[in-house]
């Protein structure tokens, strides 16, 4: 029997194992995916036991990401970009990682809105923090030229920028709605709006008809930037999708099945996630 689980601290609220689980039942395949907390000083001797306990490798969430990143021997190069890891496997005996985040948001886009790629314009990222770098890394390799990462700590956004190089521009929070006029794809990674605290305070009424707009937030499934973009007849992108693709990778991995997102897998977890 094949086992993978999530690690993490707290890690009650993962709907990982969800997704899993329905894939599982879904191939046929005699497996297990668990939920597992992991306090920061038992990390590195819960990576080290992974085989001992009978675990093809696991994903990783908060705040375990950056050091499996570091514990790990082969380092893909979106965890390299990210500089965290939320996906880990075995390469022979070696612990092989990823950050499947990158993967995850843009399958998620491509599959929700696939005229972003059409769509002139600035790359608008909300946010500087390790979810940001997995997207603005996505946006790299798909050759996007003029990236902008808006930060109410605009050293941070700089940090980004002098990171990916001079295809990024850091800007501060403030400035967010002086660009909008030229966008084609906004992007929220912060945690504002989620469960229905804060605000992005971005103005959409002032966006090109043909923007995007994804939020990476998904509870709720509808925060008040997808509301607002909808209201406008904008594309909104919610941040479930993002959750369930960036779960195929790592799927494949340990199972050995390349699972696919379907609309019955998207309806279980957003029921989940209304009930919670």
């Amino acid at each position: 029997m094949k086992r993978a689980c999530v690690i993490g601290w707290p890690i009650a609220h993962s709907r990982s194992p969800l997704i899993h689980q329905y894939w599982l039942r879904k191939y046929g395949i005699e497996g297990t995916y668990t939920k597992e907390p992991v306090r920061a000083e038992e990390l590195q001797q819960f990576l080290a036991s992974l085989k001992d306990r009978g675990l093809a490798g696991c994903n990783v969430t908060v705040p375990h990401k950056e050091a499996a990143f570091a514990a790990a021997k082969i380092q893909s190069s979106s965890a390299i970009a990210v500089g965290a890891a939320n996906t880990l496997w075995f390469e022979g005996d070696a612990l092989a990682c990823t950050n499947t985040d990158t993967y995850g948001f843009m399958a998620n886009l491509d599959q929700s809105a696939p005229h972003w790629k059409q769509s002139p314009g600035s790359i608008m990222i909300l946010g500087a923090g390790g979810s940001a770098r997995a997207v603005i890394h996505g946006f790299l390799e798909a050759g996007r030229d003029d990236i902008r990462v808006y930060n109410r700590t605009v050293e941070r956004a700089q940090e980004i920028a002098r990171h990916f190089g001079a295809r990024v521009s850091a800007w501060p929070w403030d400035a967010r709605n002086d660009h909008i006029t030229d966008v084609s794809v906004i992007v929220n990674t912060t945690t504002l709006g989620m469960n229905g605290v804060g605000d992005t305070g971005i103005d959409v009424s002032r966006a090109p008809n043909t923007a995007v707009v994804a939020d990476l937030v998904y509870v709720p499934l509808e925060t008040g930037l997808l509301s607002s973009a909808r209201k406008y007849g904008l594309v909104g992108v919610d941040g479930l999708g993002m959750l369930l693709h960036q779960a195929v990778p790592g799927f494949e991995k340990w199972f050995g099945v390349r699972p696919e997102v379907t609309p019955e897998l998207y309806r279980l977890v957003a029921e989940n996630i209304r009930e919670a």
